[in-house]
């Protein structure tokens, strides 16, 4: 069962019923869970969401420092074997002796992995950048003016085209950056060079010119004075 705190991503409350996303329909078949969605204005139901939060604010995050979201991970995964081995007086017990119990209730998760991640189709622009939650990423510029499949998770971005791999970056988390590969820039270089030595001048026209008497005895410039 998961327990969310009405957050649109995952659903919201419509005509007093509880309406999940398709997204967050098609990760709940795969896995065989529930989905329960606090209802507005229930500050019991939505303190359980809150209420650990509020725990790792206090607790967990003062006086940490984090490179990444795999480092918070790690370091968070540390934290809670010493969290779980401390005696709660709302359980009146460790948490780490409630774990066994908690795991024979649970049924096993489905064999068949949900599809996770963010997945789009799009044609690389002239600039063979892609924009994925307020940052840009470098593709490699052979791909302009062509189909290509943006492929992200939490920590990689990925960009396919026609089955062949055209960009792989680490997944940045702050917002507005740029993120380019060296090579990326050094073959669109090389492209704009080897553009600009194709390009040869126009080809010279020929035009007759004819001679001005032609024109002279054409208006009869030289006839009789009336």
């Amino acid at each position: 069962m998961f327990v969310w705190d009405g957050e649109g991503a995952v659903g919201r409350w419509r005509a007093r019923m509880p309406e999940l996303s398709t997204a967050c329909q098609a990760f709940r078949g795969t896995v065989a869970a529930k989905v329960v969605i606090c209802k507005p204005g229930d500050p019991e139901a939505k303190g359980l969401v809150e209420r650990f939060h509020d725990y790792l604010e206090r607790a967990f995050l003062p006086g940490r420092v984090f490179t990444s979201p795999t480092d918070f991970n790690a370091q968070l995964g540390e934290w809670l074997v010493i969290a779980n081995h401390r005696q709660h007086r709302v359980l009146g017990c460790r948490p780490a002796d409630r774990i066994e119990a908690d795991k024979a209730a649970m049924l096993p998760l489905s064999p068949v992995e949900p599809t996770t991640g963010w997945r789009t189709h799009a044609r690389l622009p002239r600039d063979h950048y892609v924009r994925l939650d307020a940052n840009d990423y470098s593709v490699h510029p052979a791909a302009v003016g062509r189909h290509i499949e943006v492929v992200a998770d939490l920590a990689r971005v990925r960009v396919w085209c026609a089955g062949r791999l055209v960009a792989d970056h680490d997944r940045i988390w702050a917002k507005h950056q740029t993120i380019s590969d060296p090579a990326h820039l050094a073959a669109a270089k090389a492209m704009r060079r080897n553009r600009f030595d194709v390009v040869t001048l126009p080809t010279q026209v020929e035009v007759q010119q004819r001679p001005l008497t032609d024109y002279d005895a054409l208006i009869d410039i030289d006839g009789p004075v009336a």
